[in-house]
């Protein structure tokens, strides 16, 4: 089983900087992906950025050049920079680790942390 344990998120005025943290414990194997999704109200999860434990990073071209996604390899932890914050990026922002175990895959999410951007 794996845990993960959130933070950072709240409120910020338009054009701030908040900075996410994610923590994953438990049965985590060398092959896995950690991300940030985001689910604003009335619309679906959408990825924001994902990192690989290679290194390799994938974000949502709107957040492209504001977001920036890390990780500490060493503590389990994944980390959300958001710079230049926009209304529209107001949402419950959700940490989610997907695992690797052989052939199979298995996800694990976070309980989120809520942004809120005024404008």
């Amino acid at each position: 089983q794996v845990q993960l344990v959130e933070s950072g998120g709240g409120l910020v005025q338009a054009g701030g900087s908040l900075r996410l943290s994610c923590a994953a414990s438990g049965s985590i194997t060398s092959m896995h992906v950690m991300g940030w999704y985001r689910q604003a109200p009335g619309k679906q999860r959408e990825l924001a950025a994902e990192i690989a434990n290679s290194g390799r990073t994938n974000y949502a071209d709107s957040v492209k050049g504001r977001f920036t996604i890390s990780r500490d390899n060493a503590k389990n932890t994944v980390y959300l920079q958001m710079n230049s914050l926009k209304p529209e990026d107001t949402a419950a922002y959700y940490c989610k680790i997907t695992i690797y175990r052989g052939w199979t895959t298995n996800d694990y999410w976070g309980q989120g942390t809520q942004v809120t951007v005024a404008s």
